[in-house]
Order: structure tokens, then C-alpha cells, then sequence
């Protein structure tokens, strides 16, 4: 099957889309598809023998520079039909993907949508709140073109259909469990995450540094729980605040880390901290977990499709930072439980491999083209 993919986000830039997107790449390779990627800015030429096409683009300043909207030229239009797909992915529409949905339906190709982002939630976090409203009309109308939309957790498929978006699916999770593994636990790793303090008990947050992630939330953590230190693994447009705000904290920022330095990060902290209450599902919980590492996540979004409270990891209602502070004392001050958790978490996760999750992305592509024969754009 030829696939063309239309994602906003990519690399260089690393989040948990790219990470969905390049991991899918690799596996439609293995299964012997073919696909070609429009992506904004600066991509690499190629991932995984799939060609990478650039599509200019701007920064979306002052908000979120990291963040560059693509601006399609005819010339893609051109690159479509070269490539003459079987059928079209967009990933998270919103300048390009918009861009994509519209050829796709002018040449009448079968159509797939993939939702990865609360944008409603994120344009109140940005301060750009007017956005909100438009954006959940946006989104309902845009997806509700496509012949199959894909979410990747159960609540946030309940959350599409709840927006009024049709024909939605599950788009299965996976996480790479051979490069995260309890066995990449490394002493001159944790010396480094925890600033020369290894018997320290030590907390990990990875991720964009960014206001919708809820950075800020572990403040009061960090404070109240003696001894404890803390270990940013991420970047993004709140760094220079949240630097400011952890200053007399024992916090250390250590940028982005990729590949087996973190998968060292990950096995050798003690809890993964994840505050986010707009996840759509939460690759770094997944990944925190697959290397034996309990993670305490938000009740919200797609986080509890991935932890279950008392069970593989802890849960706290979000913005009730008391409960955070608990559920993260409890990892801390219990290495039983902590132990018990994180077993039970790898167990988890050793059945959500990337071969099954695209196998099935796969059935979902088939499963467009037969719905794109018989399409009624009223249905």
C-alpha cells in the first residue's frame, strides 16, 4: 500500500506525535508499504527509506516557537499525484493537515484523520482562549471529513465523538520495549539526572517544557518532600520561566536526550513524574513504565488508558497539588510498593508492541478505502 502522510508536527522537532509518526514509519517499512511525508520547515529527506517532502513554514510566535506552520505550495499537489497514494493520513489537521484533508477530497482519495492533540485545551493554556470555540468547530469539521478518524486512547475517542466528530476508531497504543528497559538503569546516568546526588530520591519529568504541561505543578512537590530532587529531561517555550521558578529548588535541567541516553534516564530515576492534564495518551508514562519506573500521571485525558491507580502507578486529580505531593511521597517513602508498581507496569507495557499497532493502523487504512467506495459525506 502507498500512504501519503500529512503530519504539522516532525522532526527535528521530538514530541509524542513524531515519536507515533516515526515509529509507524518504520514498521510500514518492515510490513513492505510504501509512504511519502509532507512535513513543515526543516525535515530530514527521508526516515526509514520513506521520502520526507519540506513544506515551507513559519514559527508560530510569540506562543509556541518551537511549533512551525506549514504553508502548502501547488507544487505538493504536484508531489501527490507522482506519488499517486492509495490512500492519505493526516496527522493532527490544522494549517497543513487542513491542506491535505481538501486535496485528498478534490481527488477524491480514501481519507484517514489521526487526533493526537487537544488543541481546544491547548489554546486556553496558551493564552489564546477566543480559540477555543473556533477550534472545536474546526476540528468536528475538518475530521468529519476524512472516512476514518483515529484517536489513541479509549477517552479520547469518547472525547471526538463528545465534539461531534463520526466514524472514529481506536488507534491502538505501543512503546518500544527492547530500547526501554529496567536493564538500562545506570549509575553515572542517575549521578548526572540528579546533579551529583545519586542516593537522593529522584523524580523525572520528561517532555516539552511548555504552560498545558503543568511543569509548575511540581513546585510544591519538590519543596515539601525532603530530600527529594527532581530531573527535567525537555525543552520548550516555558524553559526560561520554569528555570526561574525551580531556581532554589534541587532541579536540574538537562535539555533534550534521545535514543539509549534516555532509555538510561528513564530506568534509573526512581518515580516518573507526569503532571500533563491534556494528554491524549502519554508515550513518556508508557516509556517510563516499559523500563520499570512507576509514573504518577493526571486523572485526565488519555493518561488513564495507560495507568491504572494502585495497580502499575498512582494517580492524583489535577490541580490538586496535595494529592500529587501524596501520590509521589507514597513512590518515594514505599520501595515495595515502588518495586511492585514497576513490575506490574513492565508486565503492562510487553504487549503493546509498534508491529501490532501498525498491523492494525493497517486494517484502518483498508478500512478508509472500503468506507471512501460507498461514502456519504451526510452519513
Amino acid at each position: 500500500m502507498r500512504i501519503a502522510f500529512f503530519t504539522e508536527t516532525f522532526l527535528p522537532k521530538i514530541d509524542g506525535v513524531v515519536t507515533r509518526v516515526v515509529r509507524t514509519l518504520e514498521q510500514l517499512r518492515d510490513l513492505g508499504h510504501e509512504a511519502l511525508v509532507f512535513a513543515p520547515h526543516a525535515p530530514p529527506p527521508e526516515v526509514a527509506g520513506h521520502r520526507v517532502v519540506p513544506v515551507p513554514a513559519i514559527s508560530f510566535r510569540p506562543w509556541y516557537p518551537e511549533l512551525f506552520l506549514g504553508l502548502p505550495r501547488p507544487r505538493l499537489g504536484r508531489e501527490l499525484d507522482a506519488f499517486a497514494p492509495d490512500v492519505v493520513h493526516v496527522v493532527n489537521p490544522v494549517i497543513l493537515g487542513l491542506w491535505g484533508t481538501m486535496v485528498a477530497n478534490q481527488r477524491d482519495l480514501p481519507l484517514l484523520a489521526s487526533y493526537h492533540t487537544d488543541i481546544t485545551q491547548y489554546a486556553v493554556h496558551l493564552k489564546l482562549p477566543f480559540l477555543s470555540p473556533i477550534s472545536r468547530v474546526f476540528l468536528r469539521d475538518v475530521h468529519n471529513r476524512a472516512h476514518v478518524n483515529l484517536c489513541t486512547s479509549q477517552p479520547m475517542v469518547n472525547s471526538a465523538r463528545g465534539l461531534g466528530i463520526r466514524r472514529v476508531r481506536l488507534w491502538r497504543k505501543a512503546v518500544d520495549t527492547v530500547r526501554y528497559h529496567p536493564s538500562k538503569r545506570d549509575p553515572e546516568m542517575r549521578a548526572r539526572l540528579s546533579d551529583g546526588h545519586p542516593d537522593a530520591p529522584l523524580l523525572l519529568y520528561v517532555g516539552r517544557v511548555s504552560a498545558e504541561k503543568r511543569l509548575d505543578w511540581l513546585y510544591a512537590p519538590v519543596t515539601r518532600l525532603p530530600g527529594v530532587r527532581l530531573a527535567v529531561i525537555g525543552s520548550g517555550p516555558a524553559e526560561a520561566a520554569m528555570r526561574a521558578r525551580f531556581a532554589d529548588t534541587p532541579t536540574t535541567f538537562l535539555g533534550y536526550m534521545t535514543g539509549e541516553e534516555l532509555a538510561k534516564a528513564y530506568a534509573s530515576a526512581d518515580v516518573l513524574a507526569f503532571p500533563s492534564d491534556t494528554e491524549t495518551l502519554g508515550f513518556v508514562a508508557m516509556e517510563a513504565m516499559a523500563s520499570g519506573v512507576p509514573a504518577v500521571g493526571a486523572r485526565a485525558g488519555g493518561v488513564p488508558d495507560v495507568i491504572r491507580h494502585e495497580e502499575n502507578g498512582l494517580m492524583f486529580t489535577p490541580g490538586d497539588l496535595g494529592d500529587l505531593t501524596e501520590q509521589l511521597r507514597r513512590l518515594i517513602a514505599d520501595p515495595l510498593l515502588r518495586a511492585r508498581l514497576g513490575r506490574t507496569a513492565r508486565a503492562d507495557m510487553e504487549q503493546w508492541s509498534w508491529r501490532a499497532a501498525t498491523e492494525g493502523l493497517v486494517r484502518h487504512y483498508e478500512l478508509a478505502r472500503a468506507v471512501h467506495a460507498r461514502f456519504d459525506p451526510r452519513d
